[in-house]
């Protein structure tokens, strides 16, 4: 997949959020399926987080966003990404089913983003601790930024670990 051009023209904001969080999606779990079995369980950062832990993460935070956030759905586990203040990859989760989370919560944000126009406002609820809101724009570029921040995390881990980086 390639980086979505800035350049090209975009009537559709939405299809350019999109193709900027597939762009994102794919990165990550190219890059983490990319790293030998070691490096994707073991952290080379002073924090301690691993290409598997980040994998669940983002999974956490598009349905923290999208399904509890802006859907008002009821989680059991919004924050089931954390144990003791960190990530946490429980034992029996592997690259495969961590993948298979993260493409289909990308596959549930996919068809809310196209069932719905971006200025629509979130349902109240637990998410928002007691703030309104946010629009689906908003929540968007939230979710952008955070994948864009993370796949430059994972490109200086698979860097150290003597792993693809790059476009």
């Amino acid at each position: 997949m390639t980086f979505p051009s800035p350049t090209l023209p975009a009537a559709d904001p939405a299809a350019v959020f999109l193709g900027y969080l597939d762009y994102f999606r794919s990165m990550v779990l190219t890059r983490v399926a990319a790293l030998p079995p070691d490096a994707q369980s073991t952290s080379r950062l002073p924090s301690g987080w691993t290409p598997l832990e980040l994998l669940k993460h983002l999974r956490y935070v598009e349905l923290r966003w999208i399904e509890w956030g802006f859907e008002g759905a009821p989680i059991a586990e919004p924050w089931g990404d954390q144990r003791d203040d960190r990530w946490h990859v429980a034992p029996g989760e592997t690259l495969d089913s961590l993948s298979a989370e993260l493409r289909d919560q990308g596959a549930h944000t996919t068809a809310v983003v196209r069932g719905t126009d971006l200025a629509v406002v979130g349902a109240p609820g637990p998410r928002w601790a007691g703030d309104p809101p946010a629009t689906l724009s908003r929540i968007l570029f939230h979710l952008v930024q955070e994948y864009a921040r993370h796949t430059g995390h994972l490109d200086i881990v698979a860097e150290l670990a003597g792993g693809p980086v790059g476009e």
